[in-house]
């Protein structure tokens, strides 16, 4: 059987390092991420559960905030609880085995700025490629 997730997504606010009565590091906070659209269908966001553990959890409250993007790769994991009104409920939650970098240093410093957007861009916005071809591009 297999059990593993591949996330990239933004962070929705900023990861608190906590520690268990064990002393164990732990962090859990949700990113967004957008589900894949045709054009002119409505963007949908999902908002995903996360859990690290121990260095993972270090690693990034020390590193990540609020609104930067994040590469989750993780497991699936279920919890039953009881509510406070004593319902059965279930939580899905994503653990973390290795968490990355998805964007540059200067694209996470300039994240407060506004969004590059290209809608309303015009000709003079784009660099004309000459004659080169697919094998002269850097991807």
């Amino acid at each position: 059987m297999f059990n593993l997730v591949v996330l990239t997504g933004r962070l929705t606010a900023d990861p608190e390092l906590k520690t268990t009565p064990n002393g164990i590091p732990v962090t859990s906070f949700s990113i967004a991420v957008d589900r894949r659209y045709r054009s002119g269908e409505e963007r949908q966001t999902d908002f995903i559960n996360i859990v690290a553990w121990r260095s993972n959890a270090e690693f990034i409250t020390k590193y990540f905030k609020k609104g930067n993007l994040i590469g989750i790769e993780g497991s699936i994991q279920t919890r039953k609880y009881q509510d406070k009104n004593g319902n059965n409920r279930t939580a899905f939650e994503v653990v973390v085995n290795s968490a990355q970098f998805v964007e540059s240093k200067k694209d996470t410093a300039s994240s407060d700025a506004t969004p590059v957007s290209y809608s309303n861009a015009d000709a003079n916005d784009f660099a004309d490629l000459g004659d080169a071809t697919d094998d002269d591009l850097p991807f």
